[in-house]
């Protein structure tokens, strides 16, 4: 097995470079004091003499001073909490920084912003989403690129050092294969490359780890199992959240190219990555149908017999695609799917998985998915997949907010009373979600659909909130 996850192509959530705010003319933030640079993950404003219980690190927190008391303490508490910086608005309650908080956060490490009195925090706000969400985009259309290029790569006639090539390419770093000895990108310091080769020895023999990771000379490394013998050597100058994603598409092609396979599981391998990933550029539009079975037959004379080559009888259920329309077969119980689209085969397999569950409990050769109806909607399994669907940009924290918000009607003094903390962090949690989701809270028909999906995990799913 390829010792790198599939299941997540999406990047996390960039964050903003404190940097990028400081040219906004807009905002006219000033540097005071501390580094200059740091990662800003969000956003928080509080006046409280010790907000740092209901920080999570890496916020921007943004304070007029109401409750500064000792500058000292309370930047220590701060940058214990891992605030990336500390915005201070002047003009409400202080006319100027006072000069110890400088003279503290040049002591602690933490940078110093001064807000002038025609920004509102919110503005700041703002404009830090707004840049987590252009990052965000182009870092998404950055893996889409890497996935096409790399497969792309993996057509040529010579597809592994095209692969290689394209990865080291896509990640601005040095690739290398071993036992095959191929290589790709920048040269590497000796040092760095002594340490990649450590990391390569630690990762595959059996017994041994399937990832490890490390550092040297600053660059990031990883090594990757692909399958029983070769291993992925990975080296970048740099971190993005996306390099995990194109690394694994391109672990992914590697493992199908270089492991031997007997003749017949080439086809195992091609569905197992047409089911699991995005096989929208690999199929024609179809509609297909996934197919889950679990039998005493033949897995492949169940495939002739359904009309396709596209199966993966290696796990339990045995799998297959078809573009048919399957019909009971002697020996078999058969879940089906809705028909769908080659992008959509990721949800039609979990409506095999369900359908073949439902086939098992009642005892009967087939049963399909259908979509619509009130048995479809009260499913909890189908439920639970629409909930997680929907609400995946939020964290647990942000959920708990929303669930306890949308179950208080609304009202800001009712929330912040459930949860056990300040009405303000409601209302910024609960716009945060809003960004989140791309959603207006207001309309009735959202919260609505948002209160049915938060029904629909079960409580295991939920975290408290600090």
């Amino acid at each position: 097995m390829c010792g790198v996850s599939m299941e997540a192509q999406a990047p996390p959530t960039p964050p903003v470079p404190l940097g990028a705010l400081l040219p906004d003319r807009e905002l006219a933030l000033r540097h005071l004091a501390g580094p200059a640079e740091a990662d800003v993950h969000g956003v928080h404003a509080s006046e409280m003499a010790d907000p740092s219980p209901y920080l999570l690190g890496g916020e921007l927190l943004l304070t007029a001073g109401a409750a500064l008391g000792d500058a000292g303490a309370y930047v220590a508490r701060l940058a214990e909490a891992g605030v990336a910086a500390l915005g201070f608005g002047v003009a409400p309650v202080h006319e100027a920084v006072p000069p110890g908080l400088a003279e503290a956060c040049d002591r602690y490490g933490l940078p110093l912003l001064e807000v002038p009195p025609g920004t509102p925090f919110t503005a700041v706000a703002r404009t830090v989403w707004r840049l987590m969400a252009e990052a965000r985009t182009r870092e998404l259309r950055r893996i889409t690129e890497a996935q096409q290029s790399l497969a792309a790569a993996a057509a040529r006639p010579d597809p592994v050092p095209a692969v290689l090539s394209r990865l080291a390419a896509s990640l601005g770093g040095h690739v290398v294969l071993v036992p095959a000895g191929r290589s790709a990108g920048r040269e590497l310091p000796p040092e760095t490359t002594d340490a990649l080769s450590a990391l390569l020895a630690r990762v595959g023999p059996p017994g041994g780890a399937a990832t490890a990771t490390d550092s040297a000379a600053g660059w990031n490394l990883t090594a990757y199992a692909l399958g029983d013998g070769p291993v992925l050597g990975v080296a970048r100058p740099d971190r993005t959240p996306g390099d995990h994603a194109i690394t694994a598409i391109a672990a992914v092609l590697l493992t199908l190219l270089t492991a031997p396979r007997p003749e017949g599981d080439t086809a195992a391998a091609l569905t197992r990555l047409l089911l699991d990933n995005d096989p929208a550029g690999a199929l024609a539009p179809g509609p297909w149908q996934v197919v889950h079975a679990r039998g005493s037959g033949d897995p492949r004379a169940l495939a002739a017999a359904l009309g396709t080559v596209l199966l993966d009888p290696s796990g339990d259920p045995v799998r297959l695609l078809t573009d048919r329309d399957p019909a009971p077969q002697p020996g078999w119980r058969l879940g089906v799917s809705a028909p769908a689209a080659p992008a959509e085969l990721a949800t039609a397999t979990a409506q095999a998985g369900r359908a073949l569950a439902r086939a098992e409990a009642a005892r009967t050769p087939l049963v399909r998915h259908t979509r619509g109806g009130l048995a479809a909607l009260v499913d909890p399994a189908e439920a639970r997949d629409h909930a997680e669907s929907l609400l995946a940009p939020l964290n647990p924290a942000h959920r708990e907010t929303l669930r306890a918000w949308l179950a208080h009607h609304g009202s800001w003094d009712r929330t912040a009373a459930a949860l056990g903390v300040h009405r303000n962090t409601v209302r910024q949690r609960v716009a945060r979600c809003a960004v989140l989701l791309g959603t207006d809270l207001d309309d009735p028909d959202t919260r609505m659909e948002l209160w049915f999906a938060l029904r629909g995990l079960d409580s295991g799913d939920n975290s408290s909130v600090t």
